[in-house]
Formats: C-alpha cells, sequence, structure tokens
C-alpha cells in the first residue's frame, strides 16, 4: 500500500470522526493541493510532491496536522 493511500485513508478518518462533509471537505482539499483525491487508490504510486502538497492542503482545511 502506497503512502499517498495511507495519507488518504487518514483523511477521511479525520473528516468522519469530526462528522464533516466528505464530500464537500475533500473537494476543497483536492482544490488546494491540485489533486483528486478520489483516484487515490492502495496502487497508487507514492510522490513526494503530492505526498507534501496533499498533507499541507488537508492541515489548512481540517485545522489540524494529519
Amino acid at each position: 500500500m502506497s503512502r499517498l493511500y495511507e495519507l488518504k485513508q487518514r483523511i477521511d478518518k479525520m473528516i468522519a470522526d469530526k462528522g464533516l462533509d466528505a464530500f464537500k471537505v475533500k473537494g476543497a482539499i483536492g482544490l488546494k493541493a491540485g489533486i483528486l483525491i478520489g483516484l487515490i487508490g492502495p496502487d497508487s504510486p507514492d510522490d513526494e510532491d503530492k505526498l507534501r502538497r496533499l498533507q499541507q492542503a488537508a492541515a489548512e482545511v481540517l485545522g489540524e496536522k494529519v
């Protein structure tokens, strides 16, 4: 399993734990990161730049480090 997918799973869990609208929040994170979160799967290749952008965008939108 890729680190990118593991990050996506952590983001999904945080959204669920906070009871947020997953569609809106993932959309906001994806727009900030320039990544379509829904297309990230277990076999998605790791890319350090994508990991960094996704982690930073998620932290900004969710208000805490992912």
